[in-house]
């Protein structure tokens, strides 16, 4: 199948953009051995119009991967747009091309084509519209529509002309409405006249009927044929039988003459407003063929997508033919990078719930493969599996979706070469192997590494041995020019050539002994077997006839059967372990990469918490700063009173201010107020082995004992940073029991109680709410979980109720929801 990449001369401008592709009338037969033209049978069911079917049915798949790529876009974007508005149709549109050819040459369209016109130039506008609005979610669509031409004049012009019965209308023109008054106003007259003289009692005997009818266009009276004569008038007719005749009474031949003429007055005005409605079609031709042209692009788009639906088709990838990759150099075999797998590939043309489908691929990489050779018994599925693969890939390149699993890859061909099925031909005198040799020759003529083969029964129609051989040598020529090659064979010897050669895979067809029916699935890497004898003896032959069989047979082809299967089984457990392992690096990336990111969000919290101290324990210093201020003013004042009793509170009073702001600043570990000073008994630290905080409890010998929650450890000195020194009373005052403070690891403003049961969770959060209201936390969390809300409830009860808790509430979604309850803590001043 030769490309043409120019496009094939069609009649039509309309049919050029869907005529580019891999079809040539020389090389037609290639498509009707796939049954392509089928396909597009089935295809063209789905349109709407003529002009849309004539696309269908001359649809070529194209060898142009944009090409292909933006034909699968449209049918996306055309699926996509029904699905969203099914209201979407074409309905009205008429092929209206030969009218505007003689509307063109001048010569008068009828009424009825005229609304053809009419009807056709409606029909695009509310797409048009539809896909002006939604152009950003149909890109592809909305360029298309935009080249639909409304012709408002026209459509508006024929409408005024022409009545929807397709008659010329009276406000055509107001000559025609005046000619059609007087014609009323003759008819009328003459009416009045004829009535008159049948209903005249002198005359009733003499007419056959009372009725008037027309005879060549005049208005005429039957008459009795004896009483021919009786009443003067012209003859203008007879009966069959002759015993009627039709006259026209002399009284009413002026009236109608007069009525004939203002009949033909009326017939040239129509013919004038014809004329005119013609000349504006023709003027306007080329906008209103560019409409049908599009029309029926759109209505072929639609088309692909309704058959889409009714193959429960999926869109394929498309994509480029990798770089080409040596498999060995010493024999010149180099995979061409074509890409090609097929998931549960069903052929279009069997009905669903019966085709089995398939799964076919090809290998990319230096174990990769670019030629399959399919082996099984005959009515395996063998030739239906080499249908699939290259019917599929004509729809994929032609812009339908195919009948298989979503994932299914494609490359696009240059030329797709099928010799398939047996082609005899007593006139050509040309066997079965003559036939197939006539269409090899041809095919190797042509194909090139961008080629898609599909040989069927290779080395078949002449003598074993030679066509063994012949098959041997066709295959190494396709490798050798990498041209991608799917096969099917009886010969054994081939199945041992493709499992030696570098870029070819065996593939089989598999088939139940049991009950002796082929399952018609294609299993690649498995060399096929014909299972005769088995299914010989299951058919009930004497068991010493095959057995008898079965010794004549080459041993050598039962071991290699065999060996080749061993291979198999091995080459598929190697494969399975290396999928593993590779599913298992996999994990460990996929889990390295999200440790790494959580340790990356936890250095951002930390750092978002640190620069959050550090502007708090900045406010504290300037309130520090304000509190003094204040203290020194106070004692101005006391010195001024000499009052002994005020110095002390003000003494007190600064004292305590400064304690509270050493106590936020201390847990900052960049705050300027802490020294690199050695930890001291009391001190809360940071052990940076483990990450935690802790409180010192001994101090001996370069080494500190650490109490960090329940744990009890010793740490050397250098792994232990001051987070906040011990409380020290100040000389001469004694502390209070409310300035005695608590360390902040205690003081943390967050509870667990997750995993607890309700006895033990009591205690815990009494000792963290007393904790918690010693450090000066404002407000804390409690962390209970969701779980069955045993737990949730109990808590809630006894903070509600605990005399340290002002206040609580539910925490928002962002906070864990129903699983935490905000507590807030009552002021330790207030």
């Amino acid at each position: 199948m030769q490309t043409s990449r120019g496009g094939s001369s069609v009649l039509r401008k309309g049919r050029q953009r869907y005529n580019r592709g891999l079809g040539s009338e020389v090389e037609s037969k290639y498509l009707g051995v796939l049954e392509y033209p089928k396909v597009l049978a089935r295809l063209a069911e789905h349109t709407s119009f003529s002009a849309g079917r004539e696309l269908a049915l001359s649809l070529d798949a194209s060898s142009n991967l944009e090409e292909a790529r933006r034909r699968q876009q449209e049918t996306t974007e055309a699926c996509r747009l029904l699905d969203a508005k099914s209201d979407v149709t074409l309905g009205g549109a008429h092929d209206v091309r030969p009218l505007l050819e003689r509307a063109q040459r001048g010569s008068r369209l009828l009424p009825t084509e005229l609304l053809d016109i009419e009807s056709t130039l409606l029909a695009g506008q509310p797409l048009r519209r539809t896909l002006s609005r939604l152009g950003a979610h149909y890109p592809l669509l909305a360029t298309m529509a935009a080249r639909i031409e409304e012709c408002g004049h026209v459509v508006a012009e024929i409408k005024r002309c022409i009545t929807p019965k397709g008659e010329v209308a009276d406000s055509a023109s107001p000559e025609l409405g005046r000619i059609r008054s007087q014609l009323g106003i003759a008819r009328d007259r003459l009416m009045q006249r004829l009535e008159r003289l049948i209903m005249n009692p002198d005359s009733g005997g003499l007419l056959q009927e009372p009725i008037i009818t027309q005879r060549g266009g005049r208005y005429v009276i039957p008459l009795r044929a004896e009483c021919k004569g009786r009443i003067p008038g012209l003859v203008h007719d007879e009966s069959a039988s002759g015993a009627t005749v039709f006259i026209e009474p002399l009284a009413t031949v002026e009236l109608n003459n007069e009525l004939r003429e203002w009949q033909l007055r009326e017939e040239r005005e129509v013919m004038r407003i014809l004329d005119g409605l013609t000349a504006l079609v023709g003027a306007e031709g080329h906008l209103i063929q560019r409409t049908v042209d599009t029309l029926a692009e759109f209505d072929l788009i639609f088309a692909r997508a309704r058959y889409s639906y009714a193959l429960k088709a999926t869109e394929p990838t498309l994509l480029e033919f990798a770089p080409a990759l040596v498999l060995d150099e010493r024999q010149g075999i180099s995979h061409p990078g074509t890409h090609l797998r097929l998931l549960q590939a069903r052929h279009p043309l069997l009905p669903h719930d019966v085709v089995v489908p398939i799964d076919a691929y090809l290998r990319l990489g230096p174990r990769g493969y670019f030629v399959v050779l399919i082996t099984g018994p005959n009515t395996g599925g063998k030739t239906v599996a080499l249908k699939t693969v290259g019917l599929l890939c004509l729809m994929a390149q032609a812009g339908l979706r195919i009948p298989a699993a979503e994932g299914s890859v494609l490359c696009v061909f240059d030329g797709i070469y099928a010799d398939i099925g047996d082609e005899q031909s007593i006139e050509q005198s040309l066997s079965t192997f003559s036939s197939h040799m006539t269409n090899i020759i041809h095919i190797l003529s042509q194909a090139n590494e961008r080629s898609l083969v599909l040989l069927d029964e290779l080395g078949a129609g002449t003598d074993p041995v030679e066509g063994s051989a012949l098959g041997r040598s066709l295959l190494t020529e396709l490798v050798v020019r990498g041209v991608t090659t799917v096969a099917t064979t009886h010969h054994p010897e081939l199945k041992i050539f493709a499992q030696v050669t570098p870029g070819i895979e065996n593939a089989s067809v598999e088939f139940d002994t049991q009950t002796l029916a082929p399952t018609y699935s294609l299993s690649i890497g498995m060399p096929g077997r014909s299972n005769a004898l088995a299914i010989a003896e299951r058919l009930g032959l004497d068991r010493s006839i095959v057995e008898r069989a079965r010794s004549l047979v080459d041993p050598q082809l039962l071991q290699t059967d065999e060996l080749l299967l061993q291979a198999k089984l091995l080459k598929d457990q190697a494969e399975g372990q290396l999928q593993q392992a590779q599913e298992r690096r996999q994990q460990v990336e996929r889990h390295e990469a999200e440790l790494a990111e959580q340790v990356a969000e936890l250095r951002a919290t930390r750092e978002e918490a640190l620069e959050g101290a550090r502007r708090e324990a900045r406010g504290e210093v300037e309130e520090l700063r304000q509190e003094i201020a204040q203290a020194r003013s106070q004692l101005a004042k006391v010195r001024v009173a000499a009052q002994a009793g005020q110095v002390r509170e003000a003494l007190a009073s600064v004292e305590a201010a400064r304690e509270r702001a050493v106590v936020r600043l201390a847990s900052d570990p960049l705050n300027p107020l802490r020294g690199a000073e050695e930890p001291e008994v009391g001190d809360v630290v940071w052990v940076k082995t483990l990450q935690a905080q802790g409180v010192v409890t001994a101090v001996d010998e370069g080494q500190a004992a650490v109490s960090v929650g329940n744990l009890r450890l010793r740490v050397v000195l250098e792994e232990l940073e001051v987070r906040e020194p011990a409380a020290k009373p100040v000389a001469g005052i004694m502390p209070r029991r409310d300035d005695v403070r608590v360390p902040t690891a205690v003081g943390k403003s967050e509870l667990h109680l997750r995993g607890l049961r309700v006895e033990e969770a009591m205690p815990e959060l009494s000792r963290y709410l007393d904790q918690s209201y010693l450090a000066g936390l404002p407000r804390v969390r409690i962390v209970h979980g969701k779980g069955t809300g045993a737990l949730r409830r109990i808590v809630r009860e006894e903070l509600s109720r605990h005399p340290l808790v002002a206040a609580i509430h539910k925490a928002q979604e962002y906070e864990g929801g129903e699983g935490v309850t905000i507590a807030e803590l009552v002021p330790r001043h207030a």
